[in-house]
């Protein structure tokens, strides 16, 4: 849109210029301005629309008012006296003027051609099923702005997505009309200041984001608010969420949380690599375990997959999920179509299923894949994964979407546009998987009555479909929202939109492998630290499975009787 703004303010110009027989027009000089300052988050006013006009004062001021009546300009008041407002395009102008810039798109290259009409050309009617879909427009401002004394309070995780937010912290604060204050750690350190926080009479913070797996713990300990006794549900559009996110964000069957990211973990290949050996993308880990070997040559760097292995949360992460891929969840949840169960983990009838032959065909399985991991896989957690894998030194990864910017948006990695997206491949008997993670943002239940409207009123806007557009167009590759997945110009940013959705729909994606249950936490750490030991060498497979199975047991006794 900004282009074709761009563009079209050129054009006039050139015509305006060329001769007395083209006289300006106010209504569409007005709108280039005012859709230029939303999309820049500039204030607009009604003096610097008029003098973006071209004509006279008393003309642009009687159109002026004619786009305002007809329900194209919205007024924002800019002081408390009412008497000065900001102006700003309503949803109806935006939606009209995005169709607009497509039509002059189309219309542009099928007039003049484009540098690659060949590739575009093939591009545009290979997705023409899913370009029929509707595009999201820019992000709206508020009719009237958040009162919040301090601005809006934010807690969040360190990560690719959440730090875009903050890189676009201008146009939100242009959208609320409040300034926006956020606060980043890291994931263990983020759990336990939210559990402070919780402690303290008046919540520092209006929302908070947490991991997928904490929202039994959140909610049960009275840390989170229920969002369906404090907002209109129906407002969020909970249909369009991917449906293992929002079924996540629930505990007890009420939501506590709204996904601001869906991010699966996926098996990230190296499409180029498994063309030059000439073997098939894994859909087992029988056949990972092959391609990993073909592909490992330490002798050149190069080695056969990254994945979590470091001692604590990220090789328990890495247990839970392998286990899955192997048909256990790490509880004894009920058996149903397409996985297990978890809508009645509330009523606390749950017990640890680490210690069974499918777990221990994934502790083998991990051991397996130290043949084939970089010397320093021990270590290796979230990112230090993915960083070798993006420079070519890893021929696979496991890894979340949420970190495919470090190689999908650097054009001088190894692993930039070649790049494939697979669910986790599946063990013997097993469905393959694709592990739900990533973060849902929600309202601490200590935050004082008089700003809880306000912060339910930056939540919605916050996880919108507007919101969660602008993330991706500025690096973000994780997605909670099937229309945003299906947003023909996102669709073309990335082939990790289109592998999600597809997932999605055959129901691989599940959020099951890390049950939300009050006790998650504390049985990732423990098998974190017994699968360590595994792999270090100091206890046998059978050994780990058996130490962890106890301490879960232990655990979960005692949370019992407390």
């Amino acid at each position: 849109m900004s282009h074709i703004i761009s563009f079209l303010d050129s054009f006039s110009n050139e015509l305006e210029g060329a001769t007395e027989l083209f006289a300006p027009s106010p209504y569409f000089r007005m709108v280039l301005q005012l859709i230029h300052g939303h999309l820049e988050a500039k204030t607009v006013t009604p003096t610097s629309l008029i003098g973006a006009s071209h004509v006279p004062y008393a003309t642009a001021s009687r159109r002026l008012k004619a786009m305002v009546d007809a329900g194209l300009i919205e007024q924002r008041p800019r002081t408390t006296s009412g008497k000065s407002f900001s102006l700003h395009p309503s949803e109806r102008l935006l939606e009209q003027w995005l169709q607009l810039s497509e039509r002059i798109k189309r219309l542009a290259e099928r007039e003049f051609g484009s540098k690659n009409s060949g590739q575009g050309d093939k591009d545009y009617f290979y997705g023409g099923s899913y370009l029929a879909a509707r595009s999201i427009p820019p992000l709206r401002v508020l009719p009237a702005p958040l009162k919040l004394p301090g601005g809006v309070r934010v807690l969040v995780h360190g990560d690719p997505t959440f730090m875009v937010m903050e890189n676009l912290k201008r146009e939100f604060e242009h959208a609320l009309g409040t300034q926006i204050n956020q606060r980043a750690f890291s994931i263990d350190r983020l759990r336990e200041e939210a559990k402070r926080n919780a402690e303290r009479k008046v919540s520092r913070y209006d929302i908070i984001a947490l991991d997928l797996p904490w929202v039994g713990e959140f909610a049960s300990h009275g840390v989170l608010m229920p969002l369906d006794e404090v907002m209109d549900i129906a407002r969020l559009d909970p249909s369009d969420f991917h449906t293992a996110g929002w079924k996540a964000a629930h505990w007890g069957g009420k939501p506590y949380g709204v996904p601001a990211q869906t991010t699966p973990e996926l098996l990230f290949y190296r499409k180029d690599l498994f063309s030059q050996a000439g073997i098939e993308p894994p859909s087992t880990t029988d056949e990972l375990l092959r391609a990993a070997a073909t592909l490992h040559d330490p002798k050149r760097s190069r080695y056969g997959i990254a994945w979590n292995a470091a001692r604590g949360t990220a090789l328990g992460h890495t247990a839970l999920m392998t286990m899955a891929d192997f048909g256990q969840p790490v509880l004894n949840l009920p058996e149903i179509a397409g996985g297990f169960e978890t809508d009645h983990l509330a009523d606390r009838d749950y017990w640890p299923t680490i210690d069974t032959e499918a777990g221990l065909r994934a502790a083998e399985y991990l051991m397996d894949l130290l043949k084939y991991s970089p010397p320093d896989i021990l270590s290796m957690s979230w990112y230090e994964r993915i960083r070798p894998y993006a420079a070519g030194n890893v021929a696979m990864a496991y890894g979340y979407t949420l970190l495919a910017p470090y190689f999908e948006l650097d054009a001088t990695c190894a692993a930039h546009g070649q790049t494939g997206y697979l669910p986790h491949p599946a063990g013997p008997g097993a469905t393959p998987v694709a592990p739900v993670g990533g973060y849902v943002m929600g309202i601490p239940s200590n935050l004082p009555p008089e700003r809880l409207g306000a912060a339910i009123e930056a939540l919605r806007v916050f996880t919108s479909p507007e919101a969660q557009k602008l993330y991706v167009q500025n690096g973000s590759r994780t997605n909670p929202r099937y229309s945003v997945g299906s947003d023909p110009e996102l669709r073309r940013t990335s082939p990790i939109f289109e592998a999600i959705d597809a997932i999605s729909w055959r129901d691989e994606l599940q959020f099951w492998p890390r049950p939300p249950v009050p006790e998650i936490s504390d049985i990732i750490q423990i098998c974190g630290e017994e699968f360590h030991d595994m792999l270090r060498g100091i206890v046998t497979p059978r050994d780990a499975l058996r130490q962890a199975q106890a301490r879960a047991e232990a655990l979960i006794r005692h949370n019992r009787t407390i």
